[in-house]
């Protein structure tokens, strides 16, 4: 019995060494093949500052019918002269992913 005990023991030790000696290897590999890799990162026109982008805005019409509501997507717009409106009066809009000044260019301002 205590002979049967032992030789568990042990077994159940040789195998949690065997596990951990995979896991360390396998680790050691991941972080070897991790700092090897190198990722270069390009600037791209969007990277620069707002403040330098050269958006030129309109000044503001005196009669407009538009408000800004918390609209902010084009699904939500109109007209062109609606996201127009609001892309050049208003906070936070998400109409013009390309930042070129036309708002929802393939819903409205195509």
């Amino acid at each position: 019995m205590r002979l049967t005990s032992l030789l568990v023991i042990m077994a159940v030790c040789v195998a949690g060494l065997y596990t951990y000696d995979l896991y360390k290897t396998k680790r050691a590999l991941q972080t070897q093949a991790a700092s090897t890799v190198r990722i270069a990162a390009t600037p791209s026109q969007f990277d620069r500052p707002w403040g330098q982008q050269s958006v030129v805005r309109p000044p503001p019409s005196r009669a407009s019918s538009y408000s800004c509501d918390g609209r902010t997507h084009c699904s939500q717009m109109r007209s062109c002269a609606e996201a127009t409106y609001f892309i050049q009066h208003c906070p936070n809009t998400k109409m013009d992913g390309d930042r070129d000044g036309i708002p929802c260019e393939n819903q409205w301002c195509s």
